[in-house]
């Protein structure tokens, strides 16, 4: 299964993300909105953990367990979809 950012989420510059569906609004970090700007652009995992390595110090397992966090919270709260 493959996970995809719902189109209906509202992004922000600022990582403002707001869900119109449940009213829900949610603020992240530049790590986070990063993930997120990547995921929109389709990529897969491990090259959002190599984009992302080269442009942060951090150690691809840490920022791997830290991604795998990150999507889990957005799963938790309905900001990503499965892709069809």
């Amino acid at each position: 299964m493959t996970l995809k950012l719902n189109q209906n989420i509202a992004i922000s510059d600022t990582g403002f993300l707001f869900n119109p569906a449940t009213g829900e609004s949610f603020t992240i970090n530049p790590t986070g909105a990063r993930f997120i700007s990547l995921l929109k652009e389709g990529l897969e995992d491990q090259a959002i953990i190599s984009k992302m390595c080269d442009e942060f110090e951090v150690e691809a397992r840490d920022l791997e367990r830290d991604l795998l966090d990150f999507r889990e919270m957005l799963k938790h709260n309905h900001l990503l979809v499965e892709d069809e």
